[in-house]
């Protein structure tokens, strides 16, 4: 097939969540198929790396994504737009040229949209089916349920917009996708009998290359991976490092706790001090990190999706403890192959207990490790997308066969 993709994210490196995904279906369909890739990019255009998407598309462009503070002339906007004001104020008409030349130009078979920021640039090429990737709403819609007074009715309003946008623009694709049956019924719930064919593509991780490191930790060491740029991180560790941390120091005093990821000083100001807390910053290679840590913590309490941090630390045989939160969408037994804890004491409980065990904390990892495998690899998930890409095709070429007849 000629797929012609639209990414919100430039994959390239795959240094977090939204890249790591759009990376690995870049993988795994340049395999068989033929790519073309359109992508915004969050960092000046001069400044990408391009060396493995060259080799995987046949062809790319990318463009520095429009972006600034919503002004109140934009909020007010939207009393009468039906599209929220982050869509209006990120648009950009030189993409959505380059959109309608490269498929005038490749003629592909379907346009496959990574996330829901570049859904309106692939509703502008007509008569190819469009196949909409990881539509992720939970974030959007709830979001309002964690602020208060002024900050609350807003978030409120903005996820009125957002769901009344949804329903707009999904009925223009053939097909869906969502990285779990939540967000699934989430989309049901908001466009009802409109609601395009949905598919659950979970998250995945690359288990030929995690399977290649060996769980090696340190005694009475925690890891958080995860940029605290982003506000659920931020938040995580915060709960973490307040209610959690002085638990868990109070048995095991020369513990340390370490938080990979990009961090300013404003953001760590907001955090307290806390003995035997280390800010890594960006590391190269997180897996290598990861797998010398004794256990993963992931006190996650908003945001949607599904957590990558966990599939990859258990593909990494490192054993997890987190809230139900965090692991909300990944079909993993609690006990099993992960250990879950909502409360700030039952958290640091949990935790202990594995920093006191380490064979029990290997069996947890390597128990988690044979799920992950098993329901996560991306040589498992990636031909359930080739599936859904596939069919809208011949969907289309059976309507082309009616209307010749």
């Amino acid at each position: 097939m000629r797929i012609l993709v639209l990414s919100t994210w430039w994959p390239e490196p795959d240094d977090n969540g939204s890249r790591l995904r759009a990376m690995a279906i870049l993988r795994g369909l340049a395999e068989r198929h033929q790519l073309h890739l359109i992508a915004f990019s969050q960092e000046p255009t001069t400044t990408i790396r391009t060396t493995e998407i060259s080799r995987l598309c046949r062809s790319w462009q990318v463009f520095e994504r429009p972006d600034r503070p919503l002004s109140l002339r934009d909020r007010l906007g939207s009393l009468t737009s039906s599209k929220p004001a982050s869509v209006r104020v990120r648009w950009s008409t030189a993409f959505a040229q380059v959109v309608l030349d490269a498929a005038n130009r490749w003629q592909p078979d379907v346009v496959l949209a990574l996330q829901i920021d570049v859904a309106p640039y692939a509703c502008l090429v007509p008569q190819i089916p469009r196949v909409l990737e990881e539509l992720e709403l939970a974030a959007i819609l709830e979001d309002y349920r964690n602020k208060h007074g002024l900050h609350r009715l807003r978030s409120l309003l903005t996820a009125i917009q957002h769901r009344r946008y949804i329903a707009t623009i999904l009925p223009h694709f053939a097909t869906v996708t969502t990285v779990s049956e939540k967000e699934a019924d989430l989309v049901r719930q908001i466009t009802g009998p409109r609601t395009p064919p949905l598919v659950v593509i979970p998250n995945g991780i690359d288990g030929k290359t995690c399977t290649a490191y060996t769980y090696c930790p340190e005694p009475d060491t925690l890891i958080y991976p995860g940029a605290l740029s982003y506000s659920a991180n931020l938040d995580a560790v915060s709960y973490f490092l307040y209610r959690i941390w002085p638990l868990i120091r109070a048995h095991h005093p020369m513990a340390r706790f370490r938080i990979t990821g990009k961090v300013t000083a404003e953001q760590q100001a907001l955090l307290p001090a806390a003995n035997g807390v280390e800010f890594t910053g960006y590391v190269d290679d997180i897996r290598a990190v990861i797998s010398r840590h004794a256990v993963e913590v992931c006190p996650i309490r908003e945001g949607g999706g599904t957590r990558l941090k966990i599939l990859e630390a258990l593909a990494l045989g490192v054993p997890v403890v987190s809230t139900s939160k965090g692991a909300e969408g990944l079909i993993l037994n609690n006990g099993e192959h992960l250990l879950l804890a909502n409360t700030p004491m039952d958290f640091a409980l949990a935790t202990s207990r594995l920093l006191s065990d380490p064979p029990l904390a290997r069996r947890l990892g390597e128990a988690g490790r044979q799920a992950v495998l098993a329901r996560y690899d991306w040589r498992v998930i990636i031909p359930r997308l080739e599936e859904v890409l596939t069919e809208v095709t011949k969907q289309r070429t059976r309507r082309y066969d009616l209307a010749e007849a």
